[in-house]
């Protein structure tokens, strides 16, 4: 019997979807806590007879965060939400086990961005987005495809600044949980789980040592501290660049050295960008950087580092190696841009470890469920996690590691709450 989801699908080859199948299984096997709330999920079918439309990394990890929506009772579609990070052998998968998907790897512009409306088109009641991608598309381009929807929940800072920018505009229509702003995200996804997939990127791509060199990392939030914490452990000089005078002192009392990127850009042989910003890096730091330097970004769109610039100082740009574009100076120095400015950990990588996305997708999940059980009340804004659901999500990663912790006794818990 042919599958609904194979006639509607977009994908690359649907032949790959045996290797998919095995990335799935593999992931799946490492995520007890997304598999304690999948069999809730099968229990109670929270999304029966819903439409779920995400837009996230298309890798395998995501793919079983999908099935276990599905689980729930939903019909779901998926997209990329980047055009380097989609797997074609995943989206063959998961097309296989009744999921629609839209997404290729590498599209050029105009058919990423007609693949990401293909999801949108579906009428989903609920989203989970990825940067904001679903959201910034529907209150600006096609604010028809609001209509239908419930609410959602959102997976990254950059995308949680896009939802605060139009909640106080007063145009965000939706309520969105915050998911990247949960305390288990900061802690594990943002600060364990970048830092070390930054790493696993830029080693697979370039083969060349880590220790002994200088590492500039740009921006001491939750990602950069993970980061600075990896090429320490690596052997890497680290310093850090920032513009928040405590995060400035932060870094410094954490060991690393700190100063302006006027400065670092002469030092540096890695420059790991993780701001969420544009233009940490423009044409005046190119033009002193080393031979050799490498530069690559783990924050989310691909202008933290300035792209134009580096291209229009170049004599020539060529291909030295997949996801490494070599731009050739006037004077003969050579600067290495990793996966095209774009995440590198994704990109050229497979994102975050199985142990760290098992938290980060049972919060969306977790919290998808939460959206969709009290958006009336709720309202459109953007909306914290609850602790509740953030605890929770911890208490399964202990219990399924064989771990225990204590309790507050009554008089403990009345001790804290007293004031004498």
């Amino acid at each position: 019997m042919t599958l609904p989801s194979i006639e509607k699908s977009i994908v690359a080859d649907m032949a790959l979807a045996p290797e998919g199948h095995r990335k799935i299984e593999w992931v799946s096997a490492h995520m007890p806590v997304l598999n304690r709330i999948r069999a809730e999920f099968e229990r109670d079918l929270p999304f029966k007879g819903l439409k779920v439309t995400i837009c996230l990394h298309l890798e395998a990890k995501t793919a079983y965060l999908a099935k276990v929506v599905q689980a729930g009772g939903a019909e779901v579609t998926i997209t990329g939400s980047n055009p380097l990070s989609t797997q074609d052998d995943v989206c063959a998968a998961l097309v296989e086990d009744g999921i629609t998907v839209f997404a290729k790897y590498n599209p050029d512009p105009v058919e990423y961005k007609s693949l990401v409306l293909h999801a949108l088109e579906t009428k989903p009641d609920l989203i989970i987005d990825d940067g904001g991608d679903l959201i910034t598309l529907m209150h600006g381009e096609r604010p028809d495809l609001l209509e239908t929807i419930r609410g959602g929940a959102e997976e990254t800072t950059t995308g949680i600044i896009r939802l605060k920018a139009l909640q106080k505009e007063g145009t965000l229509t939706l309520p969105m949980v915050a998911v990247n702003d949960a305390y288990c995200k900061h802690l594990f996804d943002n600060r364990y789980g970048t830092g070390q997939s930054v790493f696993d990127g830029i080693i697979r791509t370039t083969n060349l040592m880590i220790a002994g060199t200088t590492v500039v990392v740009v921006g001491y939030g939750w990602c950069g501290k993970g980061v600075a914490m990896r090429a320490k452990g690596l052997g890497a000089n680290v310093i850090v660049t920032e513009v928040d005078a405590i995060k400035a002192v932060e870094a410094h009392m954490d060991g690393f050295h700190v100063m302006p990127m006027s400065e670092a850009a002469k030092k540096g042989d890695f420059f790991i960008t993780v701001t969420g910003n544009k233009d940490v890096i423009t044409g005046e730091h190119y033009d002193v950087m080393k031979d050799g330097a490498i530069v690559c970004n783990a924050g989310h769109f691909d202008v933290e580092a300035n792209k134009p610039d580096l291209a229009a100082r170049a004599v020539s740009i060529r291909t030295a190696r997949k996801n490494i574009e070599e731009y050739k100076m006037q004077d003969g120095r050579r600067i290495y841009l990793l996966a095209e400015g774009r995440l590198v950990n994704l990109g050229a990588a497979d994102g975050h470890p199985a142990e760290i996305m098992d938290m980060t997708f049972a919060l969306q999940a977790v919290g998808l469920r939460y959206v969709n059980e009290n958006y009336e009340q709720l309202g459109a804004g953007v909306i914290n996690v609850p602790y509740e659901l953030d605890e929770q999500v911890a208490r399964y990663r202990l219990e399924s590691l064989g771990i225990g912790i204590d309790s507050l006794s009554d008089a403990q818990k009345k001790y804290l709450d007293s004031w004498s």
